[in-house]
């Protein structure tokens, strides 16, 4: 799926009633939606601001990974960078 700023109807950051994290609602204009959590974006501005402000690296690639030791208050799902 390749999706352009042409196919989004809305956007919609938000923390919503009751939570503590960020949530990004995609509306496509083809009436599916796409909810990410505050890690998941997290994750992509990461990955973005590597790519764009590195003099050279051209790719970032996050895998997921369970991590059964982590700092306190980290999921133990992460996405990771591949070496």
């Amino acid at each position: 799926m390749n999706t352009s700023n042409s196919d989004v109807r809305e956007l919609t950051a938000e923390i919503p009633e009751g939570h503590h994290h960020i949530r990004i609602t995609i509306e496509m204009r083809d009436g599916q939606s796409f909810t990410f959590q505050e890690a998941t974006i997290a994750n992509l501005v990461r990955a973005y601001i590597s790519i764009k402000t590195h003099p050279v690296q051209k790719k970032v690639v996050l895998r997921g990974a369970v991590l059964q030791e982590r700092k306190k208050g980290y999921a133990e799902w992460q996405l990771l960078e591949l070496e």
